[in-house]
């Protein structure tokens, strides 16, 4: 009897002991400075749940706050994928578009087809070349200098790499219509987007001006239902891109003398492309007289007798992830995250083949996978979840990486520019912060790397999800807490 006594004294002592050992545990790697807390407390956000993870530059966890709670990472998931895109690619990869000729000259005409084939280029736009259209203008002149005056055959654009599924699952439809939310395509140009331009200059209650990049083209058809309001009224904006199709509607209402840009996503980017090229050969003296026809059979896809005319090479993909990581791309991470599930498994490119090689590249990272959940790329899709530990420790791990100083520059510097210009710039730490904000509704994140007052380099993860109050104050607070940081270690 007595040894049996002592058996469950001895189970006990062990449960109490393991009970003890997990709290300490806890206390010591789930605590928050009072100060931090009391500033989440006293906010107007304090029913939101916030997770909040900071560690040293040798990965010692300094605060932590739910670190190890599932978060809504919204555009802090960029900081994953551009990593994963430059581990499977290579900082400095180069994407090529090529025109290709299947025919012959014939006096002054091509008789055949020109063939367009993309390898997923996201960067054909006016942010990375100063015109727009600068590699139809190229283009063109291979053609002239061959004293090609028409094409007798059809401009075909072969955009099978990538699927024909053009969103990730998840994003919501009414982002839809919008640049941030554009098709995906192997072959993209301008965003995917037209460039709409609306001047407020008639008399009130008439229909305000409109415009729009390329050339007015009418691949879009732009229902203008928008008023002109008095000088001084709101604007108040809406637009809506018919699902299924190029039909814009547009009801807006502007006050007099009021000047709106809005980029607007279009139906079909691969068309758009060959549409486009095919308005400026037209515009600019060689007539098309064939079709245009888009090609997407990735396993049937042969070059047999195709001439190259002309391969346009890209710039290095490290601009690229600035470019997203700065402005925070949705377009690009998604048309990145395609490419490397094709480049990886030499098949066509998809969000689900893609988001495993990321999900891979997390794995490597530390990163426990098992309780990831990734339903796009970008993070604008509200079923992400990941770990605010993980994401923390994931850029870590990753200052060994030869892309580092790559993805370190790529990221917005608080109070100078892409899209933390505006944050931060009467605060202590001002362009102390390299980082990336991320924003949905109701989620509002922050994770990157603060350089203190005492010349430390901290990482830092803050995630604010499900909240009600303004954004701008949920901001406040995030400053308020990169404040003290800086300030305390």
């Amino acid at each position: 009897m007595k040894s049996a006594q002592l058996s469950y004294t001895f189970k006990f002592l062990l449960l109490f002991l393991s009970f003890f050992f997990i709290q300490s545990q806890q206390s010591v790697f789930s605590q928050i400075s009072s100060e931090i807390d009391f500033m989440i407390d006293r906010s107007r956000a304090n029913d939101a749940f916030w997770a909040i993870q900071v560690s040293d530059s040798s990965g010692k966890i300094l605060e932590d706050l739910n670190g190890n709670n599932l978060i809504r990472p919204a555009s802090n998931l960029k900081l994953i994928t551009s990593g994963a895109v430059m581990d499977v690619l290579g900082k400095d990869y180069r994407f090529t578009t090529t025109l290709y000729g299947r025919g012959d000259i014939v006096g002054n005409r091509w008789v055949g087809d020109l063939i367009v084939e993309g390898s997923g280029d996201p960067s054909i736009n006016g942010e990375f070349y100063d015109d727009p259209l600068f590699l139809f203008e190229e283009w063109y002149q291979v053609l002239d200098s061959l004293g090609i005056e028409q094409i007798d055959g059809s401009i075909i654009a072969y955009d099978g790499l990538f699927d024909d599924v053009p969103y990730p699952r998840g994003w919501e439809w009414d982002d839809l219509s919008y640049y941030y939310a554009p098709e995906i395509s192997a072959l993209s140009f301008n965003f995917n987007v037209v460039d709409l331009e609306v001047v407020a200059e008639g008399s009130v209650g008439s229909q305000p001006t409109i415009r729009w990049f390329p050339f007015n083209t009418p691949y879009v058809e732009f229902l203008n239902q928008q008023t002109i309001t008095p000088a001084g009224t709101k604007f108040n904006e809406s637009y809506r891109r018919v699902l299924g199709t190029n039909t814009i509607i547009l009801r807006s209402t502007l006050p007099q003398g009021y000047y709106e840009t809005e980029p607007l996503s279009v139906l079909s980017p691969s068309t758009y492309f060959i549409d486009t090229f095919s308005r400026y050969l037209e515009d600019s003296g060689i007539r098309v007289r064939g079709q245009l026809i888009v090609e997407s059979d990735y396993y049937s896809w042969k070059r047999d007798g195709f001439k190259v005319l002309s391969t346009h090479t890209s710039e290095p993909l490290h601009k690229m992830i600035t470019w997203m990581n700065r402005e925070s791309d949705n377009l690009f991470a998604e048309m990145l995250t395609k490419k490397i599930g094709s480049h990886v498994y030499n098949t066509q490119g998809s969000t689900e083949i893609g988001l495993q090689v990321i999900k891979e590249f997390m794995n490597s990272a530390g990163m426990d996978t098992s309780v990831v959940r990734l339903r796009d790329a970008s993070g604008m899709a509200p079923a992400n979840l990941i770990r605010a530990s993980d994401l923390n420790l994931y850029l870590n791990s990753i200052k060994d990486k030869p892309w580092f100083d790559a993805m370190y520059e790529s990221l917005s510097v608080g109070g100078l520019n892409g899209t933390l210009g505006h944050r931060f710039r009467n605060s202590s730490f001002s362009e102390k912060f390299y980082g990336k904000s991320g924003f949905m509704s109701g989620v509002r994140t922050l994770s990157g790397y603060l350089t203190t007052n005492s010349n430390q380099q901290l990482t830092v993860t803050i995630a604010t999800n499900n909240y009600t109050a303004s954004t701008a104050h949920v901001d406040w607070v995030h400053e308020r807490i990169l404040e003290y940081l800086h300030n305390t270690y």
